[in-house]
């Protein structure tokens, strides 16, 4: 058995790791970064970008299928499913190749491949090689995706995200369960590109939504074009040949029996802990078996140990995770001088279509009587319907007393570009009186938050009813 004496060691070379590792490395410390898996990331191996490539495909596919609507008549479309996987391989391998050559550049002596276990708050097991001990520690090992029991009998029929990126062609038919951000946009580009798909929701949800009226208006949106099936309950499923056969009950208890190439998993993720033996740390740990931390410190409990990224559950996103990485890393860098680092506002995005995002605070977590709602539908927005993307919902909040700018959430055309316009707007504490008094061109879709930022100005500053229609975003103004 070798062993090490390092001053930090990071657990998981993600996107968490790499940032922890480079953070504490500025300090000039002695660190180890650990690794038991593929490096790559999640994000470009099977998450953020493959996604993305698959998207990017289906929008193509849309974009031909919607063109006779502006009197522009292409022919029928082909989709050629080995060449639409054929790319999203080759775009993935080359996003994977970019993170490997910053691995590769990593010292080879601070590169320690296997599984590492706690042997005590201060010393890894590393497989059966190494015993490694640290004088400060960052978990940082990501998230796996939850599988659902009751179809585990099915064998290579039952699909992770995670496998999808793999394929060679596009299959005959998915049945998608989770209508979560996974879910959502990998069951509707499967659709557009010729796949029949099905999506089951376990509940009424959908992304990253809590605002009634927004998830309503999504709902009924998303509905139009895809087989949504919410509030089911899976009752079970069986291998028949080469297919699934998926039995599962609706909220009025009709009981549906479909045949599918494959079911796939979009149940979420959860933190990845298998082996790591966190209870001979002294740690304090969630339910989950998450050790309990502090979001602007990253530090478990008082000790020498942190924790970032997916692993900690708290906002499984990739910029987030780079954020969390370097506040970790960070710290662990300068220990015992332990300080809060930038923790940026809340932003999620869904690349559906219509776009779904929030920003800041969500409506869940608002308190009753202390804020004022704005919105505008992008129905008759003007540059909405020059695209023929007139569909969503935009609601922002506002807290009332100062005025200022504190959530939104929204489904709708180029929500992306909004809601960063409008993460910027929320991190500097501006009022909505401040936004308003921004450049808006026209025709844009920004002129949609000016008409929902007027509403909301509207209720802060008289109490008076929502503006029924705003001329300056009609098509002839």
């Amino acid at each position: 058995m070798n062993t090490m004496t390092v001053d930090v060691a990071v657990i998981g070379a993600g996107t968490a790791g790499l940032a922890a590792y480079r953070a504490a490395r500025s300090y000039g410390k002695r660190v180890v970064l650990i690794e038991d898996g593929p490096y790559g990331t999640t994000c470009a191996r099977v998450g953020c970008m493959p996604s993305k490539l698959l998207i990017a495909a289906a929008e193509a596919a849309h974009t031909i299928a919607r063109a006779p609507a502006f009197g522009v008549h292409a022919g029928p479309a082909r989709i050629d499913g080995r060449a639409v996987m054929a790319r999203v391989r080759s775009e993935r391998d080359r996003f994977v190749g970019f993170v490997l050559d910053g691995v590769h550049r990593i010292p080879q002596a601070d590169r320690l491949r296997g599984h590492a276990r706690f042997v005590d708050a201060n010393r890894l097991q590393v497989d059966n090689h190494t015993v490694l001990t640290a004088a400060r520690i960052v978990i940082a090992t990501g998230s796996i995706p939850q599988l659902p029991d009751k179809l585990r009998g099915i064998g290579e029929r039952l699909l992770t995200s995670d496998d999808v990126f793999d394929w060679d062609d596009l299959p005959e038919s998915v049945a998608v369960l989770g209508t979560g951000v996974i879910g959502l946009e990998l069951g509707q580009a499967m659709h557009r590109l010729g796949v029949r798909v099905a999506l089951f929701g376990r509940g009424n949800s959908l992304a990253q939504l809590s605002d009634p009226a927004v998830l309503a208006n999504a709902t009924a949106s998303l509905s139009t074009e895809l087989d949504l099936c919410l509030n089911a309950e899976l009752l079970g499923a069986e291998r028949d040949g080469d297919s699934v056969v998926l039995h599962s009950r609706s909220a009025d208890g009709i009981e549906r029996t479909e045949r599918y190439a494959y079911v796939l998993a979009a149940t979420g993720r959860t933190p990845n802990l298998q082996g790591l033996d966190l209870e001979q740390t002294g740690l304090v740990l969630n339910k989950a078996g998450v050790p309990l931390f502090d979001p602007y410190t990253m530090q478990c409990g008082n000790g020498a140990i942190f924790i970032a990224g997916d692993v900690g559950n708290e906002r499984p996103l990739l910029h987030e995770a780079a954020d969390q990485g370097r506040i970790a890393g960070t710290n662990a860098g300068r220990y015992p001088d332990v300080q809060a680092g930038l923790r940026r506002t809340p932003l999620a995005i869904a690349f559906t279509d219509p776009q779904i995002a929030t920003v800041g605070a969500a409506f869940r977590n608002l308190q009753a009587g202390r804020f004022a709602i704005g919105e505008v539908s992008f129905e008759d927005q003007g540059r909405s319907r020059v695209m023929l993307q007139n569909h969503g919902l935009l609601r922002v909040y506002a807290e009332l007393g100062s005025g200022r700018f504190i959530g939104a959430e929204m489904i709708g055309p180029r929500a992306e570009h909004l809601s960063h316009l409008l993460a910027w707007a929320c991190q500097n504490g501006m009022t909505v009186a401040q936004m308003l008094d921004m450049p808006f061109y026209h025709p844009v879709i920004e002129e949609g938050l000016r008409t929902a930022l007027r509403d909301v100005d509207e209720k802060l500053l008289h109490g008076l009813p929502e503006i029924e229609h705003c001329t300056d975003c009609t098509p002839g103004m």
